[in-house]
Formats: C-alpha cells, structure tokens, sequence
C-alpha cells in the first residue's frame, strides 16, 4: 500500500476546558517513512473491522461543506496536503469543540492500494505502555492504541472523482456510544448518509437464499457458495471495499455468472449496485 502523503498534527483541550486547540506539524511525513506506512496500515486494518456509515458528499443545501472544495484543490495542486490538513483538523476542532474526549493525534494519509487512491483521517489516543531500554531495564514508554478508534473516515478518492450514479465513497466511524462524534464527523465531511450497510447485508443473504433454493443445489454446492459468498464479503471488509453485486455474482456461479445478479434484479430485492462491507455471519 504506497503511503502518498501523510501528516500528524495534535489536538489538545484548552487549560480552561472550553474548546480544543490544535498544534500543527510543520511538514508533511517524509514519503519513505516505513514507520508511518506500518501506523498507517494498523489503522486502516482497526477501520475496516468497525461499524460504519456511508454516504456521498452533500451537493447543496446546509449539509455541504467546504471539504470536496478543498479535495478538488489539492488533487489539482492548488493546496498542498499540509493545507489540506490544517484546514481539516482546524474544523474538527471547531465542530467538535465540546467533545474534549477528542484530544490525542490527529493523523491523515493519502494512499493508494491497486488502482484505488483514498484519504484517511483518523484521532488516536496515546495510552502508556512499557519498553526496554538499552540497559535491559523496563521503563515506561508512551505508545499510540492503533486497535481502538473512535473517531476516523476514509474517502475513496478514486471513486468520488468517477462520479458514478449513487456511489458511497465516504465512510466513517459510527459506533453506538458515539452518536454525537458521528454527528460531527457527517457535518465535517458534508456528507449525507446513504444506504444502510447492515439492512442491504441481511437482503443480500435472504437474496442468496431464496437463488440457492430456487437453484435446487444439493449440499455440497450450497455449501461451497456459502463459502464464496462468505470469503468475498471477509476479502471486501479486509480491503475497506464495497461488495459488488456483478464482481459476487460472478464468483457464485462462474459458468452462469450473471445469473445470481439477474435473480436479485428480476426479484426486485431493492438492493444497491454496490453494498458496503460489514463482518459476514
């Protein structure tokens, strides 16, 4: 996953506990560091495994925000990715000003993986840990707890500059505990929610039920599907990757590869093209 740019700034509350502020790093993370691929990698492997919301970039009205403004600046090089960034985090800061719990490393990335680019933008918090120094002694040693996040998005970038019908190219953190972070984080995209990931998932599996039972497989060949179906949805989730109705219905059936998708399109199971990845049951 070649790391394209990356930057780390720090978001702390204010002495008095009224606001947040934002201490800015003075240069983007040099191209080559292997440390901040590995950072980068860890997050996006903790991002993918959580619950999320997707959506698309608000058009008009007052959920639009300045954010695909400044993305079509920096993809054009009229705005560095260090500006990118500030201008970012400084309107998280802004947004979530109340939320103090926010305070910890505010890291964003730009990356590419195969012929898709995405941004990532993710606060974690530094828990205490312990190391061994050169004497052989433990010490204490503070560390970044990559495993948990609570707040964070990703754009695939690729997708939005495609401009395909409907498509969900902004997905963020959305865990039940966090509702008023997930607020801020809708309102700081400029987003508007699109389809429910869980819901299209359980359509997608009562689909492929009633097409297997229509099909008449014996057990063997319902099992192996199950497994196809099962193993693509875990590859998608891995990658942080929507599940494509056409790309499944393929691996399904390989001698009639259409077949399962014109089962879900004569049936009128009212599903996405395209179904954000979540845990396969």
């Amino acid at each position: 996953m070649p790391l394209l740019q990356s930057i780390v700034h720090r978001l702390d509350p204010t002495l008095d506990g009224e606001r947040l502020t934002l201490t800015a790093a003075p240069a983007p993370s040099p191209s080559d560091d292997t440390v901040m691929a590995s950072l980068v990698g860890a997050l996006n492997d903790t991002y993918n495994t959580k619950p999320k919301g997707w959506g698309r970039f608000a058009e008009e009205g007052d959920q639009a925000g300045p954010l695909a403004m400044w993305l079509r600046d920096y993809l054009a090089d009229n705005k560095s990715f260090a500006e990118l960034s500030v201008d970012l985090a400084e309107r998280l800061a802004k947004q979530l000003q109340e939320q103090l719990s926010v305070s910890g490393y505010l890291v964003f990335s730009h990356q590419r993986q195969g012929d898709t680019e995405t941004l990532l933008m993710a606060l974690v918090h530094q828990r205490e840990g312990v190391g061994i120094n050169d004497d052989h002694h433990a010490v204490p040693a503070a560390q970044l707890n990559t495993s948990q996040l609570t707040l964070a998005a990703r754009i695939n970038l690729t997708q939005w500059q495609s401009d395909a019908p409907n498509a969900q190219y902004v997905s963020f953190l959305k865990d039940r505990g966090g509702k008023k972070l997930a607020e801020g984080l809708v309102a700081l995209l400029g987003m508007e929610e699109g389809v429910d990931a869980p819901a299209e998932t359980r359509t997608l599996l009562k689909a492929f039920s009633d097409y297997v039972e229509k099909e008449d497989y014996d057990d063997e060949v319902s099992r192996e599907k199950t497994d196809t179906l099962v193993d693509y949805a875990n590859e998608q989730l891995r990658r942080g990757e929507p599940m494509t109705l056409e790309e499944l219905s393929g691996l399904v059936d390989e001698q009639q590869p259409k077949a399962f998708y014109e089962h879900i399109r004569n049936a009128d199971y009212g599903l996405s093209p395209e179904i954000p990845p979540i845990n396969a049951p």
